[in-house]
Parts: structure tokens; sequence; C-alpha cells
């Protein structure tokens, strides 16, 4: 009998959740879509302070408590906390942490002023995930990510996370968005990024920018397959990733029927 093929949708917005981009409602259908072709999903999205927790009906997984995240020699609690899709039989994880999530306003305070700790708050909800997914004891064989805050997940999966046994059969896909904020993520970016030091100069050269660009451009360097999640994307993100000799590239289509992505995750699934 045939194992179905699992997907992981690691994303910072997802409708009805989270609602940032016309891209939330694409994770909702492709997540639902791939469910209904015989996939097994999972889902994992940060649990920012705006999500209603009695509206979507979350509660907290008991069974994964436990887990500290270590970002810049600090440790950080994680609490996941799970709910059902609407109108499917899927499970939708939610990560949080008492300083970094539970804040009512999600990248930006009530006076528009960009957060300083959003770079922590990227390498806490990658990290995070990764770890996620190692105490689910569920090995992905994809693992779809969309949104600029998951753009470290393809580096890690490629570095330091490459040896782990749940991870060694994953293929990455990394969805470009479009560009949705001008602010710099911290000059110790790089630094936050480099967990107990072990990665290259080189290894972390596409993210040195430390702003949207360069967070998209590690998460799109590093992954198996690339697609386009918005109609106005970064020139030079588009012209960089278009086209990569080896990479499968699916470019944006506001009429899709999603059968595009089905092919993409059956073709890197095999």
């Amino acid at each position: 009998m045939l194992t179905k093929k699992r997907i992981l949708f690691i994303a910072n917005e997802m409708s009805p959740y989270l609602e940032l981009t016309e891209f939330s409602e694409v994770v909702n259908r492709l997540a639902i879509k791939a469910n209904e072709n015989g996939f097994e999903i999972r889902c994992i999205m940060p649990r920012f302070g705006n999500i209603n927790e009695r509206r979507h009906r979350l509660h907290e997984v008991v069974r994964l408590s436990g887990i500290n995240v270590s970002v810049d020699n600090d440790d950080y609690p994680l609490q996941i906390k799970v709910a059902s899709l609407p109108n499917a039989r899927l499970q939708v994880y939610f990560l949080d942490n008492e300083d970094l999530f539970k804040r009512k306003y999600i990248f930006h305070d009530e006076k528009e002023e960009w957060f300083e700790d959003n770079g922590l708050r990227t390498v806490f909800f990658c990290k995070g995930a990764l770890e996620t997914v190692k105490k689910f004891g569920w090995p992905p064989d994809i693992i779809h990510c969309s949104g600029w805050m998951t753009g470290l997940i393809p580096l890690y999966l490629k570095t330091i996370y490459k040896k782990e046994p749940v991870f060694a059969h994953s293929k990455v896909i990394y969805t470009i968005p479009g560009t949705t904020f001008k602010e710099k993520l911290g000059t110790d970016f790089t630094k936050l990024i480099n967990i107990n030091s072990t990665l290259k100069e080189k290894e972390l050269e596409p993210y040195k920018e430390g702003n949207n660009v360069g967070i998209i451009r590690g998460g799109a360097t590093y992954a198996d397959a690339i697609t386009f999640g918005a109609e106005k994307i970064d020139k030079k993100l588009f012209d960089e990733f278009g086209k990569v000799r080896g990479k499968k590239v699916l470019t944006y289509n506001s009429e899709s029927d999603l059968t595009d992505y089905l092919q993409l995750y059956s073709d890197l699934a095999k």
C-alpha cells in the first residue's frame, strides 16, 4: 500500500486567520486542494496577537510543550497551539511566544513604527517551525514556504538541519512575495541568523542586505523550486529568479486553478 506524500505549509499568513496579502487565500486553497488530491497536509504559521483564539478555536498542544528556541545565546519558550481549518480536516499549528508574538500589532506598532525585534522574531519563527516538525516526528516530503518571514527555512534545511533524519528527504519550495516592508531587519541580522555560529559567511551572503529583498533572495537561493506569489515582484528578484537553471519555477498566474502547484508537488515528491 502506497503511503501518502506529505506536504508541510509554512507561512506567515493564511486565510482565514491572517490576511495581509492575496496569497493568504492561495495558501488556504492550496492546503485544501492538496489534501483532496491525496496528499497528507499540515500547516504552521505564527500566532500573532491579533489572531482571535476564541473565534478560531485555538487550543494548546500539551504533548508539544517544553520546546525552547535558542537565538543569539538566549532561550525563548515556544508555545504551540492548533486549530482545524474551517471546512477541512486539516490541522494548522500556531507558534507563539509571550514576548515576541502576543502584541496586538504584526510588524509595526500603533504609530506605524517598525518593531526593532522583527529580525529576532523571524529567526525564532523559522527555527521554531523546524523544531516543531522534529517534535512531530512527521517527515515531510515537501515543505512549501510562503511569505518573507519564512525566508530562512530553505537556508536552515540545506545547512544546519540537513542531517536531521526528519528532513532527510524533504524538498523545499519558496514562494516569492511582493515587497511588503521597506525597513531593515537590523544591523545584526546575519549574526542572529547564524545559529551557534555554524554558518559560513558565503552561506549568509544572500541575506546580507538585511531587508525585504535580502531575505526573499535567501529563501529563493536555497529552495529546490520557486514560485511567484504576486503580480508585482521586485525587478531585481524577478530578473534573478524568473529563470534559474536546475530549478523548477512557477510564474504568477492570477487565473491559475492551482493544478500547476499540484504537479510541482508531485514532481518534487518522486
